[in-house]
């Protein structure tokens, strides 16, 4: 990772780029499509879902049943996660490099991690207005009782910050593959479209074929997605999942190794201008 950017105190790095975290959001809600296929996208379909499989009941053998939004919500919540960082970030930092903007940063006193930090804290902002929105559609528009115990909340915090943080810096990671700013979209888009048809985002996760249950399982969105299932979904429902089960370590795992290798993709792939440009 280059830079032209002087080195300055750890304490003014951190100072920048939480500054830069106002500028960031500014800048993401003036985009209308950005915030329509990052932002409103999960909300749009989970309606989608809810509205069009309304009279089709969801449920396990031992007879429990939800509804269409209530099975739909999980997968929703972890979309929202993958859209917010990795789309939004890959994307959004690929146009900056293709119109200019990162070469014109490159020569102020902005290290790059001010940058970074300006970034993710646009996608935890972001990421946590669209679960709040996601979750309060859910319980007041299609009547999705939500967990009360603390410890399922718990288990929806940790699976949320370590996943959007986890997509934020993958995004950061991707947004070296388009070669262009205009090229970006066409790039990034169906990798996250195609993610979220065989992570268990629209389709039951075990109904894939066993082959593209594991392939899915080498991306976080499938680990996400599991993630909030058992905090949303009723305890009989661990018996469809993979191993019958809720595998929250393996969660915790895989987040934990993919957010390890998107930091070092961005140690040594992030640039402010592509040395092929």
């Amino acid at each position: 990772m280059t830079t032209l950017n002087p080195t300055l105190p750890a304490g003014h790095t951190v100072r920048l780029g939480v500054s830069r975290i106002g500028y960031e959001l500014k800048s993401y809600f003036r985009l209308g499509d950005t915030v329509f296929f990052t932002f409103l996208f999960p909300v749009l379909m989970l309606s989608i879902f809810a509205v069009a499989f309304s009279d089709l009941p969801f449920g396990t053998a031992d007879g429990t049943e939800i509804s269409a939004a209530a099975y739909y919500l999980p997968g929703m919540l972890a979309a929202g996660l993958l859209l917010s960082g990795v789309q939004n970030l890959a994307v959004d930092i690929a146009i900056e490099r293709g119109d200019g903007t990162l070469k014109r940063l490159a020569g102020t006193p902005l290290p790059v991690f001010s940058y970074f930090i300006g970034k993710i804290g646009q996608v935890l902002v972001t990421g946590t207005l669209q679960a709040a929105l996601l979750l309060t559609l859910a319980r007041f528009a299609f009547g999705v009782e939500l967990p009360t115990d603390p410890q399922s909340w718990l288990t929806f915090a940790w699976v949320f910050v370590l996943g959007i943080i986890t997509s934020a810096v993958l995004g950061i990671a991707l947004s070296g593959v388009p070669r262009s700013g205009k090229s970006a979209t066409a790039v990034v888009i169906p990798i996250a479209l195609v993610l979220q048809f065989i992570s268990g985002v629209y389709l039951p996760f075990t109904q894939l074929p066993e082959w593209l249950q594991n392939f899915a399982s080498l991306f976080p969105l499938k680990w996400m997605a599991e993630g909030m299932r058992s905090v949303f979904l009723p305890e009989s429902f661990a018996a469809i999942e993979v191993g019958e089960a809720w595998n929250l370590p393996g969660v915790a795992i895989a987040l934990g190794i993919w957010l390890v290798a998107g930091l070092v993709l961005c140690r040594f792939a992030f640039r402010w201008i592509r040395k092929d440009s």
